[in-house]
């Protein structure tokens, strides 16, 4: 189908991308379903005090952004308050579970049966997860006064409504994967971020407040974040490779040559060396809240760790806890890559498959030929995460709007989200020989 010029080329690839009946199909199944997970979003849980929870949320950075993740869910004490993080963290745990257990290691070997299985038992282990995390977000807010209820059927109640909730999210992300357009529980998070946007944007043009030189550079480094986010995501390096592979014709054996590349990612931990490291910084501070001495008496040990792992502290403590956290980003990046790395084994895959690197022997050598490359591309990846990590502090102290909250973690996952559903989009539209939306 030939395309107007007129148009521009984002306008034009939308066009036909509704104009093909199975693509249309499927985006708006994907809209529906990210309606469906917005009126959830708002589906509040009984025994509630919502006035009380908007005034913890207002002056407490973290659970802001607990809430930011959740879609603004959490601010209401929703039933989809926990988003699908569960899942998150039972994948996670199940990533680095299977090169070390042999029984989960032998499952994952079996082909698509297998992988079908390992995803079977991140589901079941969803579940408990999901219960204790939902158990610790409500006695986090009652601590805060946030919640009325407090009996042993209410709590029961609440917590088996939660992991409904998020059982019912990851199920509503899976359609999206079988029915729609990109990874569905990407989509669902995507979908939580993205609905919060104008309330963030919007809370640094505060009446009488609003600081427009701040705004300006502010958004000057989100643009900037943005596109070294692209640039990073997208980045990897080629490895050659050569196959020899042998045909017989007419009763006699020919060798034939074939080249090709493996793509090693410069970013191959993507986001999760974040979430890691956040966790951990939250962790420390979140325990010294239920053991520091309350306003107005002698500040005890737990007043001292409460203070040291508050992002909004200010100097010099807010540069041990930045610092801290880049730090802590690089180590698990350097971690994370590894674990994935040791579970792809490409050397052993070439050997298997004839394959070999030009200049590299089989083997051994191929292995540590490769283990060299990705450290040096691992360093890359891992001061770049370190960098957007702390892009969020670095904005606050050169702007000076504090109300206007730049997520390192929830960029990254727009961008990456974004991209990984255009370029679906677009070899959709490839395979039909219409033009998509990259060059």
């Amino acid at each position: 189908m030939p395309q107007t010029q007129s148009r521009p080329r984002l306008i034009q690839a939308m066009i036909d991308a509704f104009s093909l009946p199975d693509l249309r199909q499927k985006l708006i199944f994907t809209l529906a379903m990210l309606v469906i997970f917005r009126f959830v979003a708002h589906i509040p849980i009984p025994g509630v005090d919502v006035a009380a929870l908007q005034k913890i949320f207002d002056r407490s950075q973290l659970l802001g952004m607990l809430d930011l993740f959740s879609g603004g869910a959490m601010r209401y004490f929703s039933i989809a308050a926990m988003g699908v993080y569960p899942y998150i963290t039972s994948s996670i745990i199940m990533q680095l579970l299977v090169p070390v257990i042999p029984a989960l290691r032998k499952i994952s070997e079996e082909g698509e049966a297998g992988r079908n299985r390992v995803n079977q038992i991140t589901h079941w282990l969803t579940i408990p997860l999901a219960g204790l995390q939902g158990f610790a977000q409500l006695q986090l807010l009652r601590s805060q006064g946030g919640v009325i209820a407090a009996g042993p059927l209410e709590t029961a109640a609440i917590v088996i409504s939660l992991t409904a909730g998020t059982m019912f999210l990851v199920w509503l992300g899976e359609l999206i994967t079988e029915r729609g357009i990109g990874n569905g529980v990407s989509i669902i998070i995507f979908g939580g971020i993205i609905s919060q946007l104008p309330a963030t944007v919007g809370g640094g043009f505060i009446a009488g407040q609003v600081n427009w030189g701040g705004i300006a550079v502010f958004g000057v480094l989100a643009l900037i974040t943005i596109v070294m986010i692209v640039i990073f995501t997208e980045g990897h390096r080629r490895i050659p490779v050569q196959y020899a592979r042998t045909a017989f014709r007419g009763g006699k054996m020919y060798r034939q040559a074939g080249s090709t590349y493996i793509p090693l990612r410069v970013n191959m931990a993507g986001m999760i060396p974040l979430i890691f490291a956040m966790s951990l910084m939250i962790f420390p501070g979140t325990i010294a809240s239920y053991l520091a001495a309350p306003s107005g008496q002698e500040p005890n040990f737990a007043n001292t760790i409460q203070e040291w792992f508050n992002p909004s502290a200010p100097l010099p403590v807010g540069l041990f806890y930045w610092g801290f956290y880049f730090l802590l980003v690089v180590a698990f990046t350097f971690f994370y890559t590894m674990v994935i790395f040791e579970q792809m084994n490409l050397a052993r895959t070439l050997q298997r498959q004839g394959g070999f690197v030009p200049g590299v022997r089989p083997g051994k050598p191929t292995t540590d030929y490769l283990n060299g490359v990705i450290n040096r591309l691992t360093w890359g990846g891992a001061l770049y995460l370190a960098i957007v990590a702390i892009m969020p502090f670095f904005a606050s102290s050169v702007t000076n709007v504090a109300n206007m909250a730049l997520s390192s973690t929830g960029i990254l996952i727009v961008v990456g989200v974004a991209l990984d559903t255009m370029k679906q989009i677009e070899a959709q539209l490839t395979m039909r020989r219409y033009e998509g939306f990259l060059k």
